[in-house]
């Protein structure tokens, strides 16, 4: 029998990892893995058991059961081992971006089932600064949203909390001064938002292109958003988001990288993976392709 290491975060989403942490174990073991679990009780518990797992020896996934902020807690602890497990991962959380760009179901029970049949992929993880992400950093606008939402609100309001807080984040709108470098173009300006992702969704509020996104071609999409000056500037902005028409509006520079170098302000802070990360003068993000291994469902297309 396989064994599977299960790392879950109790509190992730609506608690929904406590509420059907049994149904999970059953349906794990129903396809084949021997389970041993632990529960998270703060930030960084996830990597260091993770961490641990992998160079145990002893297992042959390791299972994170919470929400993006989980996920990439256990890529961390992976990627510091040096060693290369496949992930299962059950999202448990409020938006879980990175889970429905893997196509995976977000009724716990059926994802963990689904397991067995899955198949491991290398995709494509990110360097910030020396620290990982799995799949989005970002700043500015909506960036906030993760963090400095309550667990309180995301547990009765769920996706829909995230969705108040980024309306919100709209009102207050703050431009900040960037300098941004790849190994093909410069670009500087005032941006409202800025995102170097590898999802086909940012906060559950933005939605980008499945043909634009590629999760193992080493290449980051990158997404900036000029200050808009007045309430047409905005409305022109949020029409070309929703209908995905980056490049038709000149506020928006959307363009591919392989390694992004920007000059900002240090108290422009950043979310990676949803999880807040304090600001640099320089920021240096590199793209670490094929530098994780994760279950996907079988025929999904990445």
């Amino acid at each position: 029998m396989k064994r599977a290491y299960v790392i879950v975060n109790p509190t992730a989403g609506k608690s929904q990892a406590d509420r059907f942490f049994l149904s999970i174990i059953q349906n794990l073991q129903t396809g084949g893995y021997e389970c041993t679990s632990r529960l998270t009780g703060k930030s960084g518990d996830a990597e260091s058991f993770a961490e641990e797992a992998a160079l145990s020896g002893r297992y042959d996934i390791i299972v994170a059961i919470g929400g993006d902020g989980t996920y990439n807690e256990v890529v961390s602890g992976i990627k510091t081992s040096g060693k290369d497990i496949p992930i299962g991962y059950i999202p448990a959380g409020s938006t879980n971006d990175f889970a429905d760009t893997l196509g995976l179901s977000t009724y716990m029970p059926l994802a963990a089932l689904s397991i067995s049949d899955s198949i491991p992929k290398k995709v494509d993880i990110g360097d910030f600064n020396g620290r990982y992400f799995s799949y989005i950093a970002s700043f500015g606008a909506f960036t906030g949203v993760s963090y400095s939402t309550p667990q309180s609100m995301k547990n009765v309001l769920g996706h829909f909390a995230y969705v108040l807080s980024g309306v919100a984040e709209l009102g207050n709108m703050k431009p900040w001064h960037v300098k941004v470098t790849t190994e093909t173009k410069s670009i500087e300006g005032n941006f409202i938002f800025g995102a170097v992702c590898n999802t086909t969704s940012v906060a559950g509020i933005l939605t980008l292109d499945e043909e634009l996104v590629d999760l193992s071609d080493g290449i980051f999409e990158v997404l900036l958003i000029r200050y808009p000056s007045n309430p047409i500037e905005i409305n022109s902005v949020l029409v070309s988001l929703r209908l995905g028409r980056f490049k038709e509006n000149s506020l928006i520079e959307f363009f591919d990288a392989k390694e992004i170098k920007m000059e900002c302000d240090p108290g422009m802070n950043w979310t990676l993976d949803g999880e807040f990360q304090q600001g640099a003068e320089t920021i240096d993000i590199k793209n670490i392709h094929e530098g994780v291994t994760v279950l996907v469902p079988n025929g999904r297309k990445l």
